[in-house]
């Protein structure tokens, strides 16, 4: 669904190669799907939809896909540690350097987003200029892809 009012929030993040990401304007792609995770075990969410989103980067030199965990900022101090363990979990380089982690206030960051509680995983389409050009929440289905691929259409830069 389209999600013209809604625009990604200012945050700054690190990848786990440790380069530094000011959200949105540091998005690589003219669009970019933006997996938004805030608990552990969600990361079998984002994994079911990795398989679906690599072919279409792939048909699209444009798109680019970001992992977004996203952590309170109380885990700052131990972001060492957490960043290290995922680092370990993640032997691609490509997706290590996609993978930004977020130690935030996440209250406003979910306002933001329209996301109203962290109980399932959020798929964002965002522009390069950080409108919000589509949405999904859970692990990925077929009805999800094919909103996605309608979005990527109709959103294609001229």
């Amino acid at each position: 669904m389209p999600d013209s009012t809604s625009r990604f929030p200012a945050v700054t993040g690190r990848n786990l190669t440790g380069r530094t990401f000011h959200l949105p304007g540091d998005f690589e792609g003219e669009r970019n799907v933006v997996l938004v995770a805030f608990k552990r075990h969600q990361q079998e969410d984002v994994d079911t939809w990795t398989p679906h989103l690599r072919p279409l980067a792939a048909e699209d030199p444009g798109l680019r896909i970001y992992e977004l965990p996203t952590l309170g900022r109380r885990y700052l101090l131990m972001r060492g540690i957490i960043d290290g363990g995922m680092r370990g979990g993640i032997p691609d380089s490509a997706v290590r350097a996609a993978t930004i982690t977020l130690y935030i206030n996440k209250s406003p960051f979910r306002r933001a987003l329209a996301v109203p509680d962290e109980d399932r995983i959020h798929v964002l389409l965002v522009d390069r200029e950080g409108a919000i050009l589509w949405r999904a929440a859970g692990p990925w289905s077929a009805e999800a892809e094919a909103g996605l691929r309608k979005s990527l259409a109709s959103n294609a830069p001229s």
